[in-house]
């Protein structure tokens, strides 16, 4: 007897929350400058990411995944900018998994979710280039607020649950697959 994973209820509700849910325009737009501004915090600790966006200055590269999109432009001091309604892009990234949770489940093992591109080579390469080397210090930023060793603590803290949060997902994707599987061969 097949016994059914409790995350495929989990991923039908969020299908279906994502589906439903349109957010107001206003908070899509105060969302995406809340992202460019993370994004530019973390380019900024980078000296040498700033130099490779330098010279990309001016091109823009659109994010998709279902109907949320995001059009970016770089700035000539090698940061990112929303850029002007109805911007053509240079490149067009498309996330090409719909599945929010399978998403979710790719973030929390460290992989990258399966792409569609079309556009500049070159600016792809860069952006490809910034997702691998580039990374956010959350350590160091906590340690300006609340200091070297209460931040030092939280980061170990955080990597433990993170790690166990993964090794849990991980178990899980493997008990679905040989579930699966099993199911497979009883057929």
């Amino acid at each position: 007897m097949a016994t059914q994973s409790p995350f495929s209820l989990l991923n039908g509700l969020v299908e279906r929350a994502v589906q439903a849910v349109q957010p107001p325009s206003w908070l899509v737009h105060e969302t995406q400058q809340r992202i460019v501004l993370f994004l530019n915090h973390v380019l900024m600790q980078e000296r040498e990411a700033m130099e490779r966006l330098v010279r990309q200055k001016g091109r823009v590269a659109r994010v998709q995944w279902r109907n949320f999109n995001m059009a970016l432009v770089v700035t000539p001091a090698g940061l990112l900018n929303l850029a002007a309604e109805g911007a053509q892009p240079d490149l067009q990234l498309e996330i090409t998994d719909s599945n929010p949770l399978a998403l979710a489940q790719m973030a929390l093992r460290g992989d990258k979710p399966a792409l569609r591109i079309q556009g500049d080579v070159q600016l792809a390469a860069d952006i490809n280039w910034l997702v691998d080397n580039v990374q956010w210090d959350v350590e160091e930023d906590m340690s300006r607020i609340i200091g070297d060793v209460p931040a030092h603590t939280l980061a170990n803290l955080g990597r433990s649950i993170a790690g166990a949060v993964r090794q849990f997902v991980g178990g899980r994707m493997g008990q679905g697959a040989a579930a699966s599987d099993a199911d497979r061969l009883s057929q």
